[in-house]
């Protein structure tokens, strides 16, 4: 199976701009362009360390199993889809796993994830379950997902394709795709638009820190958020002061 990268790699700045933003503004963003779909639905973080995914997709397809091709010895394959994306997936990327949000198997296990963790992946999602769930969640790579899942992935899901425009939690994710996770979940932004979301991020979350002490000081939401022309003039003259 050969795979090619034909997409743009993201510059460190912008990844440095995008681990400075939250999910929720991202989404704002996103929404303020056009862009609803966006957010992974029914995933979440399994990381109790908190950390912060911010990478490019790298993806993998499944389709559902089916018991005469998907038994243990399907694993022995060198060319198996999951196995292949494992060792394949390149330092930094994100593995994205499109299973058809049916999360009664697991997607990968302790086992995997670890060969991951060790190639420097830049995190794990998938809208299926994962296996060994405790071991997983002590882990620095960044691990998204839909629930624990005892069951192989070979009792549901069958893996077809890799580096293939799919679908993750409802979403559209090609390969190259910029996901940032957090606390509230995944966007997934498209490459094409990065550098203008990122930059305009940054501006809005610093403007909503502005808001949020005039809130705690006692100000009133209305007029402040949304500002209005008055509420924009106060913000315009504290930044250039």
């Amino acid at each position: 199976m050969s795979i090619t990268n034909k997409y743009k790699k993201l510059d460190e700045a912008v990844i440095e701009q995008l681990r400075q933003v939250s999910t929720a503004t991202l989404h704002t963003a996103l929404f303020k362009r056009g862009l609803r779909n966006t957010y992974i639905q029914g995933v979440s973080r399994v990381n109790t360390s908190k950390v912060k995914m911010v990478g490019q997709a790298f993806t993998l397809r499944y389709i559902p199993a089916r018991e005469d091709l998907d038994t243990v010895a399907a694993f022995k394959d060198p060319e198996h889809p999951q196995r292949l994306a494992v060792e394949s997936v390149p330092e930094g990327m994100i593995l994205v796993s499109d299973c058809r949000q049916d999360a009664s198997a697991a997607s990968a296990g302790s086992i995997l994830l670890t060969r991951l963790e060790f190639r420097k992946c830049g995190g794990f999602v998938s809208d299926a379950g994962i296996r060994d769930f405790e071991g997983a969640s002590a882990m620095n790579m960044p691990i998204f997902c839909a629930k624990p899942s005892a069951p192989t992935n070979l009792t549901k899901h069958h893996g077809v394709d890799l580096e293939v425009p799919i679908g993750c939690g409802g979403v559209a994710v090609y390969p190259g795709d910029v996901l940032v996770g957090d606390g509230d979940g995944i966007i997934v932004i498209p490459l094409e638009v990065v550098v203008e979301i990122s930059a305009e991020a940054i501006k809005m979350e610093a403007f909503e820190d502005y808001v949020i002490t005039k809130v705690r000081a006692g100000s009133a939401v209305i007029g402040l958020y949304p500002p209005n022309d008055e509420a924009q003039k106060e913000y315009n003259e504290f930044i250039a002061s």
